[in-house]
């Protein structure tokens, strides 16, 4: 008797699909595979932050989370769920229809500005510089979107208006993000190349997201199956092989110097303004001791002008003899 029993994927049974191109049991199958991929490597994510060198835990905060996301989203993907049906710009006359997933979307808006926060702080770039990758991230995850959902030839003008964001994120990166890692690196080049191979690895993906978009919910070329093959390996080789290439590199930082260790020390109480996690040097005032209490003294009495204070030797004399 066999204790091993193949289940068959009953999601499609269950959250049946719609439209003239959706998601296939094929598809469904891989979304699973990449469903468990995702959960593995936050589970890994999670266990490696109880061994993370003192506290140093904000990578594993921001690939964490966006690893959970990930774990929801294609979860939903492959039990069929978080989908519209929207008419195809290239078959209008005929009039198909597409599933398109919404829930990928939610992944990307995750995923692509925690990618963003997590090599700005390598980096060391300003917080603003920071905040204006993420929001180029966010419009062109938004715009990409908004096209899915342009039933007309006018979703290539999203796509056009997403493309540029990408494009100025990306050089945004290498321009202010590989000079600024260069200055807070210092003599350590160390933090400029590990910048440089994960921005690398980065950008090599992010080339062919607009390709693979292009030819699934944009051009509608290939179908959900297929687009879905080609998304989710972009997808696994840009987060979950990022989070730990980030962790491998990781334990050759400096945190300090790289003013980032900001889950080490906690909510400690500061005092006179200097924060433990800032080991800068600064100079020091020395301190000023304090002045010693005057003593008690004898009350001095007043003498008439043009006589000495100084008692003569006759007087002190005649004071003996009493």
């Amino acid at each position: 008797m066999s204790f091993i029993q193949i289940r068959s994927n009953d999601a499609l049974d269950i959250n049946p699909p719609a439209g003239d191109q959706h998601l296939s049991v094929h598809g469904s199958n891989w979304l699973w595979a990449v469903t468990a991929v995702y959960i593995l490597s936050f589970l890994g994510f999670f266990a490696f932050s109880f061994t993370a060198r003192a506290g140093e835990l904000v990578f594993h905060y921001i690939y964490g989370f966006a690893l959970l996301v990930g774990s929801v989203s294609y979860f939903a993907m492959a039990s069929d769920l978080g989908w519209s049906l929207v008419a195809t710009s290239s078959n209008l006359d005929e009039g198909r229809t597409r599933q398109i997933f919404f829930a990928k979307y939610i992944n990307w808006v995750v995923t692509f500005p925690a990618i963003v926060l997590a090599l700005g702080l390598l980096s060391g770039i300003s917080w603003a510089t920071i905040v204006y990758q993420i929001f180029l991230s966010w419009f062109w995850v938004l715009a990409y979107l908004a096209g899915a959902y342009t039933a007309t030839h006018y979703k290539w003008g999203f796509f056009t208006f997403g493309t540029v964001a990408w494009i100025l994120l990306v050089l945004n990166q290498w321009m202010v993000g590989r000079a600024s890692a260069r200055r807070v690196g210092g003599s350590a080049a160390g933090v400029v190349h590990d910048y440089s191979v994960l921005l690398g690895w980065l950008t090599v993906l992010w080339l062919l997201y607009p390709v693979a978009w292009g030819l699934s919910d944009g051009g509608n070329e290939i179908g959900e199956t297929a687009g879905f093959i080609f998304l989710g390996i972009l997808d696994v080789l840009m987060l979950p092989v990022l989070a730990f290439m980030t962790m491998g590199m990781s334990s050759n930082w400096d945190y300090n110097k790289l003013n980032i260790a900001f889950t080490q020390y906690g909510r400690v109480p500061v005092a006179s303004g200097q924060f433990p996690e800032k080991n800068t040097a600064t100079a020091t005032v020395p301190a000023i001791a304090p002045l010693a209490p005057a003593t008690a003294s004898a009350p001095a009495t007043a003498t008439p002008a043009g006589i000495s204070a100084e008692r003569p030797e006759g007087d002190a004399l005649a004071d003996e003899r009493v």
